[in-house]
C-alpha cells in the first residue's frame, strides 16, 4: 500500500494525493470512514478554514510522498507546501515561542494580519518614496511577476495558531526577497533559503538550502559558496526573528533602516532579476 500511495504522489495533483492516504490508512487501520480528513468522530473536526485533520502515520505518508515529488518536480508548490506541514512542527513551535517572546511579534500573534493583495493598498506603495519597504516590495512583485495571491492555505498543520505562524512564513517570504535584496532566479531563492533554513529550522527550507545549490551552474555555485551562502547563512542566525516583524506597520520605513532593526546586512553582490524559478 505504501509503494503505491507513494508512485501515486509523484503522479497525482495533491487532493488526490491526500484522499488516498486517507482513505488507505483508515481502511488498514479499521477505524471511522474519513474523506479528505473529515470524520464523524468531532474530537477531529476541523481546526481552522480548510484544516484536514492526519494522524502521524498519515502525515509520515504525505511527507515521504509530497518530497518525492518535490524532488522529481520542484515547480510542484502543492507537493512542497505539503512537506513544509507535514515536518515542521518542531520548527513551528520554536518560531511561535520566539515570536511570543517579541513584544511586536506577540501583537502579530494576536492580530493575524494576512499580506494578501486584498489587504495591499497598491496605489499607496507606489506613492512611497524609492527605499521604503513598501515601494521596494511593491517594486519587487512587479518587476519579478509574482503576487502574495499565490501562497497556499494550510491544511495539515493541527493547531490553529501553528498554522498561522506558517501562514505568515510564506507569506513574508517575499518580503525576505525584497529584504535580503536577492530576486527568485535560483541563486537568488536558494540563497533565501539558506537564510531561512537557520532563521526557521523548517526542514523543508534545510531541504531547499542543501539541495538547491545542485541546480546551479558551475559560476553561480562558486558564488553562492564563496559569498552569498555564507553571508545569508550568518545573518539569518543572528537576525532578529523575521516572522515577529508587523509589516503592514512598516511600509513607509527605509529598508535601510529596517535591516539595521533586525541586524541584516546589505548583499554582498546584486543579482539580476530574470525569469522566476520553480519553489517560489
Amino acid at each position: 500500500m505504501s509503494v503505491t500511495l507513494l508512485k501515486f504522489c509523484l503522479k497525482c495533483p495533491v487532493r488526490s494525493v491526500i484522499r488516498v492516504s486517507m482513505c488507505a490508512m483508515c481502511t488498514a487501520q479499521g477505524g471511522p470512514q474519513e474523506h479528505l480528513g473529515w470524520t464523524t468522530d468531532s474530537r477531529y473536526g476541523p481546526l481552522y478554514r480548510g484544516h484536514i485533520h492526519t494522524n502521524p502515520i498519515q502525515k509520515a505518508l504525505l511527507a515521504v510522498g509530497s518530497g518525492l515529488a518535490a524532488l522529481q518536480n520542484p515547480y510542484r508548490h502543492d507537493m512542497v507546501a505539503v512537506l513544509g506541514e507535514t515536518t515542521g512542527h518542531l520548527a513551528l513551535l520554536r518560531l511561535r515561542e520566539r515570536m511570543r517572546a517579541d513584544p511586536e511579534g506577540s501583537t502579530v500573534l494576536q492580530e493575524r494580519p494576512q499580506i494578501r493583495h486584498c489587504t495591499l493598498d497598491l496605489p499607496t506603495l507606489a506613492a512611497l518614496p524609492d527605499g521604503s519597504l513598501g515601494r521596494e516590495y511593491l517594486r519587487f512583485l512587479t518587476a519579478n511577476r509574482v503576487t502574495p495571491d499565490s501562497r497556499a492555505q494550510v491544511k495539515f498543520v493541527d493547531d490553529e495558531e501553528l498554522a498561522f505562524v506558517m501562514l505568515r512564513y510564506r507569506e513574508v517570504h517575499d518580503l525576505l526577497h525584497t529584504l535580503l535584496g536577492m530576486p527568485t532566479n535560483m541563486l537568488g531563492e536558494v540563497a533565501v533559503k539558506c537564510f531561512e533554513a537557520v532563521q526557521t529550522g523548517l526542514p523543508m527550507c534545510i531541504l531547499g538550502a542543501a539541495l538547491g545549490p545542485l541546480r546551479l551552474s558551475a559560476s553561480r555555485l562558486q558564488l553562492l559558496l564563496t559569498s552569498l551562502g555564507p553571508w545569508a547563512l550568518r545573518n539569518g542566525q543572528r537576525a532578529r526573528c523575521v516572522l515577529s516583524i508587523y509589516y503592514e506597520h512598516r511600509w513607509e520605513q527605509s529598508l535601510e533602516s529596517l535591516r539595521e532593526e533586525l541586524d541584516i546586512e546589505p548583499p554582498p553582490v546584486t543579482l539580476s532579476t530574470t525569469k522566476k524559478t520553480a519553489g517560489h
